[in-house]
């Protein structure tokens, strides 16, 4: 398999690395897994499951796909020649996973025109919800998707919004101490604005339940590409807008994903609540 490919084939292949690896890291966690090594601080673990889940994305891409290009989240980036970059979380949510909180998961997204989330074209993506076996996926043009163990996809169809005050708000926080205070005083303002707020832990998730209807509204800071890669595409599909700022392609710095009825009230209530400027330059690296 060289060079690029259709949606639909990069469908198929990051929802088959999805499952198999969502499956093999909820065997693993009969072993208790322990923690390897932190990273932004001392709370934020990488396991070592995480780290063999993503070797074994990487070996199976290196014999599927060995023109592509590889971003993950432990291990360096390499270069390919296809136009294909895989954007890997083998666990989008390793505290929860460590402590046995059965919300985490593995995200497998396909992007063309490079690494950079700002300027990418997300083609396809899968997130298996390993506590349960649920995967969603979807590919560009053609739609998400949510299938349970022993059932038939689901389509995930677009719905109708509702107003700010009756939106169940999806957000998360970081390990950086400091930066983690300033994310929970914007949450205390936009809280009485909303119907309630829930901190689940897994990004991709996070943006699948948007797009499935658990949640009505998502929003972060800090974030790395390969944390809402495919869930954002996964949401998109779903008819649910997914930005950062002003319209702006989500990237590191935010992302807020509504929908359409409800964006633009939860877009300006973000800002009113100092989310833009918190950490002062709106496009700071975070």
């Amino acid at each position: 398999m060289v060079g690029m490919t259709s949606p639909r084939e990069l469908l198929d292949l990051a929802r088959a690395l999805a499952t198999e690896t969502g499956e093999m890291i909820e065997a693993a966690r009969a072993s208790r897994p322990t923690v390897k090594h932190t990273k932004s601080s001392s709370i934020d673990p990488v396991t070592e499951v995480d780290i063999a889940a993503e070797r074994h994305l990487r070996e199976r891409l290196a014999a599927l796909r060995p023109d592509d290009a590889v971003l993950g989240e432990e291990g360096d980036a390499t270069t390919g020649t296809s136009g294909i970059t895989w954007v890997l979380d083998p666990i989008d949510g390793t505290v929860n996973y460590l402590y046995g909180i059965p919300h985490y998961s593995v995200s497998v997204a396909a992007v063309s025109g490079g690494a950079d989330p700002v300027r990418w074209t997300m083609e396809a993506g899968a997130v298996h919800e390993a506590a349960t076996g649920v995967l969603y996926s979807a590919a560009r043009g053609l739609g998400a998707t949510k299938q349970a163990p022993g059932r038939d996809p689901e389509r995930l169809e677009p719905r109708p919004g509702t107003e700010l005050a009756r939106t169940l708000l999806g957000t998360g926080f970081q390990y950086i101490a400091e930066r983690r205070a300033l994310q929970g005083a914007v949450a205390a303002r936009l809280l009485p604005q909303v119907r309630d707020i829930r901190r689940l832990g897994s990004c991709a998730l996070d943006l699948c339940y948007v797009a499935d209807g658990q949640l009505d509204a998502y929003y972060e800071h800090g974030l790395n590409a390969w944390d809402f890669a495919a869930g954002a595409l996964i949401a998109r599909e779903a008819g649910v807008r997914v930005e950062g700022w002003d319209g702006e392609p989500p990237d590191p710095t935010f992302l807020v994903a509504a929908l359409p009825e409800t964006f633009d009230a939860l877009h300006r209530a973000l800002d009113e609540a100092g989310a833009r400027t918190m950490w002062g330059s709106p496009t700071e690296t975070v």
